[in-house]
């Protein structure tokens, strides 16, 4: 039987009621998949509606969110839940219940985790809600004023394609690389994955450069040129620097296309604050030598040239700056809007990125209006509950904090996205109460008051697809839920009968599954459709897969006074008057800060490549990734040597947030002085007096700070450590063994 996840399609084999295999469907497939069989029925997962004891006996109140569970029946749950929403609204206002879905708890359409609680809240008078994502939190924000909200949002979904770099880019400048793994995974999913016969395409015909701290950031073939991280944007202004010294800008492009080119001019000669940014004053920032960066200036000026970022490159401090930059550096070159040039921002980010298909708009399950205003950047989650009643600069105002009581969390994994750990629970400790949706025992869940247990994908009917797919696909059950579990349609329909509000209009996920087809087959732009009846009987239906040729920007280039962007000018402002323009602000966190004296290593952190985020991370592909039995940390042979380290070790790794142990594996795919960890592994703090975690989740070590006043995004791409060798007894990883419950 054939499903789909947001890692791609694949096939089920099941028996006695279990599934015993999972396969994929392409050549070009997820490493995840193999997560399924073990995960499914994992002992982690959640088999009944639990209570925190405290809570039950105590009732609702800031505290300490630990201690055992209490089994509760299915009308008892509801009952304590709805208790509590009707308690909090009644008392404190619709504004103290924020409803936290950021996830990605499944690729259906139907069975959207946001959607589903988001419709929920504001059936039943609203919630406090978050904005913008951790992915690309900062370039979110700041792109709008750059280039204007359309070309912003066309940036992201009708960019270049790999056709066109394949076709007609000579060279792809891509800082932070162009990982394959990153294209495994799409939002919703694809029928089929297309990123690695692309990047083969790309490689017959493009030169790619990729700038980054790690050589396997790029495919085989790429050229690799070594970046300190979080230092792009000091190479990004020496390359303009090297275009406008050397004679190479395009000033005509500028005066016509853009306002603001020369305050960055004289910004990178030196007139504003006597530093010119040369690559010689890059290369003692960045360790780039001063003649690649000239070097490379001149090959991007000789021909046509992509300049890329991806999403990682804007999770630091100051992650504006070296979009801003990369769009400035594009800008001085003169390529925007040509076919093969300019810039983009996203390649080796997501699977859907450069498909160059539109699509037509897919089925959705409506979430209604919010009534409440009240929201907040989803980074600052800890300020919103640490902090009520305060104020923070965000996008050129400011935003106030709401008095938040009750947060109620489905489809998502703070412990997995979020920063600081140590101060994430802090926060949580400040709540009333704290419901979760979950499958298995996360960390979340065993930080909640109340945890409802939910079907898993491969336990209900769904319909899926991605942006750029090829095709609506059927998601059939495969086997019944585990244990009491339960569709989340199911539970807050009832919760919504006992709040006296409707949330399913009477129909089940089964009704309400044909009912999302049948609107988007009738509707005005949908591809020829059959009844969902047989729809269904097919598994699918082909979406048309026709190729845009009206990229981002080639309207703009063509004509700008007819097409002008949505900005103050009309035209890209290099230099904004929300924003500014792009500048080397020295972050607090890199290999020349004071803190390096005590924190060493600057330690990466990115997105796993044998699971989604922290999905099924007991799973085989998953753990078949660990070193001695958690996650890695990889090191530089020089730095390992240096502590006394060899791959299997196990390492204690430290910053000024907090402690984990972690498997070494030594790899000179590293700059020296780097370290580098995948993010998702299971938050375990069950032996707190050898470190925070035992299982190596990396977002003990990261900081909750915002990558500056205007964005208020994540900055927890990086962050400086230092590694040590253990030696003492290791403790057993306890992350995916279920809390006691009575």
């Amino acid at each position: 039987m054939e499903t789909s996840a947001h890692w791609g399609t694949y096939r089920v084999e099941v028996a006695g009621g279990e599934v015993v295999s999972a396969t994929p469907e392409e050549p070009d497939a997820a490493p995840a998949i193999g997560n399924v069989v073990g995960g499914n029925r994992h002992p982690s997962r959640v088999a009944r509606p639990s209570v925190r004891r405290g809570w039950l006996e105590n009732g609702p109140g800031p505290g300490p969110r630990d201690g055992e569970f209490v089994e509760v029946g299915w009308d008892h749950a509801l009952d304590l839940v709805s208790g509590e929403l009707d308690r909090v609204r009644s008392r404190f206002g619709n504004q103290a219940i924020f409803g936290g879905s950021y996830g990605w708890g499944s690729a259906g359409r139907l069975h959207h985790a946001q959607s589903q609680l988001h419709r929920f809240l504001n059936t039943t008078g609203g919630y406090t809600r978050s904005v913008n994502d951790y992915s690309r939190g900062a370039s979110a924000v700041l792109l709008p004023h750059l280039v204007g909200a359309q070309a912003a949002l066309e940036l992201r979904y009708r960019p270049l394609s790999w056709a066109d770099i394949a076709e007609h880019t000579d060279l792809l400048v891509t800082f932070g690389g162009v990982r394959r793994s990153n294209t495994w995974v799409v939002p919703g999913g694809h029928a089929r994955h297309s990123g690695s016969a692309s990047l083969r395409a790309v490689g017959r015909t493009t030169e790619v450069v990729s700038l980054s701290a790690q050589r396997d950031d790029a495919f085989d073939g790429a050229e690799w040129v070594p970046v300190m991280p979080a230092t792009d944007t000091a190479v990004l202004l020496a390359l303009i620097h090297v275009l406008v010294v050397d004679g190479l800008a395009d000033d005509e492009f500028l005066a016509r296309y853009t306002t603001g080119a020369d305050r960055v001019r004289r910004y990178v000669l030196g007139d504003a604050d006597g530093v010119a940014k040369t690559p010689e004053w890059a290369a003692e920032i960045s360790r780039t030598p001063a003649a690649t960066i000239r070097a490379l200036a001149h090959r991007m000026a000789a021909g046509r040239t992509l300049i890329n970022v991806v999403y990682a490159v804007q999770r630091g401090e100051n992650g504006e700056q070296p979009v801003s930059a990369a769009l400035a550096l594009a800008a001085f070159l003169g390529q925007i809007g040509l076919p093969g040039g300019g810039f983009a921002h996203g390649f080796g980010s997501m699977g859907d990125y450069g498909v160059g298909v539109a699509g037509p708009r897919l089925p959705t399950f409506p979430q209604l209006v919010n009534p409440v205003p009240d929201f907040i950047p989803c980074a600052r989650i800890s300020d919103l509950l640490l902090r009520p009643g305060q104020e923070i600069p965000y996008d050129g105002g400011r935003l106030r904090f709401p008095e938040v009581k009750l947060a109620y969390w489905a489809g998502g994994n703070p412990f997995h996205h979020h920063q600081d750990l140590k101060r994430l629970r802090t926060a949580l400790s400040r709540l009333d109460t704290f419901v979760v949706h979950e499958t298995h025992w996360t960390a979340t869940a065993r930080h909640a008051d109340v945890v409802l247990p939910v079907a898993t994908t491969l336990e209900r009917e769904d319909v899926a697809a991605g942006a750029g797919d090829s095709r609506l696909r059927a998601m059939p059950r495969v086997v019944a839920p585990h244990g009491e579990a339960r569709e989340e349609l199911a539970i807050y329909t009832e919760l919504a009968k006992r709040l006296g509000a409707d949330f399913a209009e009477g129909l089940d996920s089964r009704q309400w599954l044909e009912r999302i087809y049948e609107e988007w087959r009738s509707s005005p732009g949908s591809p020829p459709a059959p009844p969902f009846a047989e729809f269904w009987r097919d598994g699918g239906v082909d979406l048309a897969q026709e190729p845009y040729d009206d990229p981002v920007f080639t309207a703009f280039r063509a004509a700008p006074e007819t097409f002008p962007l949505g900005t103050p000018s009309g035209r890209i402002e290099l230099d904004s008057a929300v924003a500014g323009h792009a500048r080397w602000v020295e972050p607090t966190q890199w290999w020349g800060s004071p803190q390096a004296a005590e924190f060493d290593l600057h330690l990466l952190c990115n997105q796993p490549t044998h699971r989604l985020h922290s999905q099924l991370d007991m799973g085989d592909a998953s753990q078949s990734t660990k070193i001695a039995g958690r996650e890695p940390v990889r090191l530089h042979p020089a730095d390992a040597a240096a502590r006394g380290l060899s791959t299997g070790d196990v390492a204690l790794v430290r910053s000024a947030q907090g402690t984990v142990l972690a498997g070494v594996l030594v790899t000179d795919a590293l700059l020296p002085g780097v370290a580098q960890m995948h993010t998702g592994a299971w938050f375990d703090p069950s032996a707190p007096e050898i470190a925070d975690c035992v299982n190596g989740n990396v977002n003990v070590l990261t900081r909750d700070v915002a990558t500056s006043p205007l964005t208020q995004a994540t900055s927890g791409a990086h962050v400086l450590v230092a590694v040590t060798r253990y030696d003492g007894p290791v403790p057993p990883v306890r992350a995916y063994d279920p809390p006691s419950t009575r």
